[in-house]
């Protein structure tokens, strides 16, 4: 291998350790702002790149504090890996719901005031293994912070129908609502049968869930003008409802005009064949008798 070539090789390696070390680097991705229901929960996405390379989450500490406030002070942060250093009207109220040694820095926030508005922002220290003692490897990601829009009544749930409902067909009823507490969905039950009921959740965008109730039932006659109610119970504190009245498309009954009709056509036949048979004996009978008296 000459000179050239292994001045190539070499300078290759440097670039791709170069590009491993320059490619780590403190980041965060957190939703700037999403609803939160008071007295429900929210549940704010985040996830977070260091310069630390893969730790376990042993090694990392993590706080939320306020925007613009000293960080790892008691009266500042609204999580913190020490306890001890939460501010005493959201102990008990947050956790970390994501593991950091994964790059999760996802927020719990239970029972919400309407002061929890924030801004908040993460903050990620690397720690030493023995004693739990910080690094200088730290970093406050203020320009990344979420801000919770206060909703002191919750969202009415859609209603979605097909046009009219036909007696004695299946018939289907989607009821949807929108949250952003994932850990603690909405409850949503219908003033109807609770079998035929299936229940789904899915991730709409940005911290923003939907919870879907679809009802499929057979209405009756007696259903037309029936009021159908959905009611969705948000963390067990409030409730919303909407409501809507089925229109059930009725199908003629023609029995009481087909059951005299076939017993009719039944008699007449039952009857009417053996006359048919007998008249035609007697004609015959009589025609022999004609023939023998002119015989």
């Amino acid at each position: 291998m000459d000179k050239e070539t292994k001045f190539m090789i070499t300078c290759l390696l440097f670039a791709a350790i170069f590009s491993s070390v320059s490619s780590a680097e403190w980041k965060a991705t957190v939703v700037k702002s999403i609803d939160a229901l008071v007295t429900s929960c929210v549940v704010v996405p985040c996830s977070f790149s260091h310069t630390g390379g893969n730790l376990p989450t042993s090694r990392l500490r993590a706080m939320w504090h306020d925007k613009g406030k000293t960080p790892d002070t008691k009266g500042n942060n609204i999580f913190h890996s020490d306890a001890t250093l939460i501010k005493d009207n959201f102990k008990g109220r947050t956790q970390m719901l994501g593991e950091l040694g994964q790059n999760n820095c996802t927020l719990e926030i239970t029972e919400i005031r309407n002061h929890d508005n924030g801004p908040f922002c993460f903050r990620v220290e690397l720690v030493k293994s023995e004693g739990n003692e910080p690094t200088k490897d730290m970093f406050s990601f203020v320009e990344d912070c979420v801000e919770l829009n206060m909703i002191t009544e919750p969202a009415e749930p859609t209603l979605i129908q097909p046009m009219a409902a036909t007696q004695g067909e299946p018939y289907t009823v989607i009821c949807s609502v929108m949250h952003t507490c994932p850990t603690h969905v909405p409850t949503l039950t219908w003033n109807w049968k609770t079998e035929g009921i299936i229940v789904y959740h899915r991730l709409i965008h940005s911290g923003n869930w939907e919870t879907q109730s679809i009802l499929t039932f057979i209405p009756e006659e007696t259903d037309d003008n029936r009021e159908l109610t959905c009611t969705a119970a948000f963390n067990e504190k409030k409730t919303s409802s909407s409501k809507l009245t089925l229109s059930v498309k009725h199908i003629e009954n023609y029995n009481h005009i087909i059951i005299p009709a076939v017993v009719g056509i039944g008699t007449a036949l039952l009857f009417g064949i053996p006359c048919i048979f007998m008249a035609k004996k007697y004609k015959n009978r009589i025609a022999e008798l004609q023939n023998q008296e002119g015989f």
